[in-house]
């Protein structure tokens, strides 16, 4: 893979909210993001990061991580505590859209994507570990991530793809013939084919990432998928996942309990419907950490974070 290019980083700003997990623009150049106290944020003024308004949406009254934004003022939102859900971005209110599976409660729903047909696609990242302990969930390599469909009408979610790494990031091809899911606990890009003769079928997309994926954001198609990197390569974590699985769950059950720091190396990435990379880039020693979701608005790039109390507004790549 591609050397990176430098991750510079030009404001920080604070958006009294702990958290912006997902971040996501709309067409007026304005940020929405989700925090921990269940608030739907919406930061306006961008282009002045001086004069930057952080206006309240709505509550979610769970956790919300990962956003869509729908063209009639709604936003959904995978929410780890209450499932799918729909914000109406006009008066905030919010309305449960599946809340469970198979008869199975729906926790830890990570990123959902909603395309031209009506149809709802989102993943869940873990069935044995929640939010609070997703560590467990990469340490111990455990493969119950999901992809769920839900049909337009419907509240009743089908799974279309079992036993995924710690599914996260979701984002379409241009053409929505296929969606890109990204696989945390395996550092990889998987495609999942939705039209044409391998419809319904998985498969690499971009393997052995530089870093953990984690949220996926794409402005329309004429824009590349946008990779959030959480964390670096870990090459001892690459080792204990090889092991057997008795030692992986011990090592889950001492990681859950340790308190975790995050490194001071972040990234991002951009790339195209062939699986190329547009964009690289990376910083070292920085005081943002965490990188959980990455977008473009305003003449920035756009940084969430599970871990910080605000956004970083870093200088967009130079166009290739």
């Amino acid at each position: 893979m591609r050397r990176p290019d430098a991750l510079r980083a030009r404001r920080y700003v604070a958006i009294g909210g702990q958290g912006p997990e997902d971040v996501v623009a709309d067409a007026r150049g304005r940020v929405l993001t989700g925090v921990e106290d269940g608030r739907i944020l919406r930061l306006d003024g961008l282009l002045d990061p001086d004069a930057v308004r952080v206006e309240t949406l709505a509550d979610t009254g769970g956790r919300p991580l990962g956003l869509e934004l729908l063209p009639d003022e709604g936003l959904l939102v995978c929410d780890a505590e209450r499932g799918l859900l729909r914000v109406d971005l006009g008066n905030g209110a919010v309305r449960v859209l599946a809340d469970s599976v198979a008869g199975e409660p729906l926790r830890f729903c990570s990123n959902v994507v909603a395309l031209s047909d009506g149809s709802v696609y989102f993943t869940v990242s873990s069935r044995r570990y929640p939010l609070d302990q997703w560590l467990g969930d990469i340490v111990e390599h455990t493969g119950t991530g999901r992809l769920l469909r839900l049909a337009p009408g419907s509240g009743t979610p089908e799974v279309l793809l079992d036993e995924l790494q710690f599914a996260n990031g979701l984002a379409p091809s241009a053409d929505q013939s296929f969606l890109v899911i990204a696989e945390t606990g395996a550092r990889r890009l998987t495609r999942y084919w939705l039209t044409g003769p391998e419809a319904g079928r998985s498969g690499p997309f971009v393997e052995d990432l530089p870093g953990m994926p984690d949220n996926l954001w794409r402005a329309g198609p004429d824009g590349p998928i946008w990779v959030a990197l959480a964390g670096p390569r870990v090459p001892p974590l690459d080792l204990l996942h090889r092991a057997p699985d008795a030692v992986r769950h011990t090592a889950a059950r001492i990681a859950v309990r340790a308190p975790y720091r995050p490194t001071g190396t972040i990234g991002a990435l951009a790339v195209d419907d062939e699986g190329g990379v547009v964009h690289r880039l990376a910083a070292r020693g920085s005081s943002f950490r965490m990188v959980t979701g990455v977008c473009e608005a305003a003449g920035h790039l756009v940084l969430g974070s599970l871990r910080e109390r605000g956004v970083a507004l870093c200088e967009p790549p130079v166009p290739k």
